[in-house]
C-alpha cells in the first residue's frame, strides 16, 4: 500500500514539474483558425497573381505590394486570434499568460523567426526570390522545434513537417504557393485540431 502511495506521489511531483516548465495554455483552436486564414490569404494571393498584367512581379509593382499586405494581414489576424484564445484558455486553467514558461517559449520561438526574417529581407534585396517561400517554411519550422521544449510536444512535429516541406520546395520554386498552402494552411489545421481534441476538448 505504501509503495503505491510513493508511486502516486512521484507521479504528482513529475506532473507539477512538467507544468512549471511548460506553457500549457497554448490554444490548438488558434492553430486551426490560423490555417484557415492562411488558406483564405493563399486564395487572394493566387487571384492577384492570375490578374497581374505582365510577365514578372517586381518589388515595385502594385501586385507585390498587395501580396505583401495580404501576408501581413494574415499574420496579424493569426497572432491576434492566438493571443485572445490563449488568454481565454489560461483564465479557464487559472494560469498566468505571462510567466517564466511563456517567456522562454517566446524567446526560443523569436530567435529563428527574426533570423529568418532578416535573411528573407536580404534575399529580396539581392533579387533571390526563388528561396523566399522555402525559407519562410524552414525558419518557421525551426522556430516551432526550438520552442517545443516549453510547450506541447506536438509543436515539435509540426516544426519538423514545416522544415521538410521547406526543403522539398527548394527544388520546386514554381510551386511555392502550394507549399505555403500545405505548410501554413493544411498543417496548421491538422496539428491545431489534434491539439484541440487531445488537450482542450475535455
Amino acid at each position: 500500500m505504501e509503495t503505491k502511495d510513493y508511486l502516486k506521489d512521484i507521479q504528482d511531483i513529475k506532473q507539477m514539474m512538467s507544468k512549471s516548465t511548460q506553457f500549457i495554455s497554448l490554444s490548438g483552436l488558434s492553430g486551426v483558425l490560423a490555417g484557415i486564414y492562411a488558406l483564405i490569404g493563399a486564395y487572394i494571393v493566387n487571384e492577384l497573381i492570375n490578374n497581374h498584367s505582365g510577365y514578372y512581379i517586381t518589388l515595385e509593382s502594385k501586385t507585390f505590394k498587395l501580396i505583401l499586405l495580404t501576408a501581413v494581414c494574415v499574420l496579424f489576424i493569426s497572432i491576434a486570434t492566438a493571443f485572445i484564445l490563449t488568454i481565454k484558455k489560461a483564465k479557464k486553467q487559472n494560469e498566468s499568460v505571462w510567466n517564466a514558461s511563456s517567456k522562454r517559449l517566446l524567446a526560443n520561438f523569436s530567435i529563428p523567426i527574426f533570423t529568418g526574417g532578416i535573411l528573407i529581407v536580404l534575399l529580396l534585396k539581392n533579387g533571390t526570390y526563388g528561396l523566399i517561400a522555402p525559407m519562410t517554411l524552414i525558419f518557421y519550422g525551426l522556430a516551432c522545434v526550438n520552442a517545443s521544449k516549453y510547450t506541447f510536444r506536438d509543436i515539435r512535429y509540426l516544426g519538423i513537417t514545416e522544415i521538410i516541406l521547406g526543403l522539398i520546395s527548394v527544388n520546386y520554386s514554381g510551386y511555392s504557393l502550394y507549399f505555403w498552402i500545405l505548410g501554413f494552411g493544411v498543417c496548421h489545421i491538422i496539428y491545431g485540431a489534434v491539439m484541440y481534441f487531445k488537450y482542450e476538448r475535455s
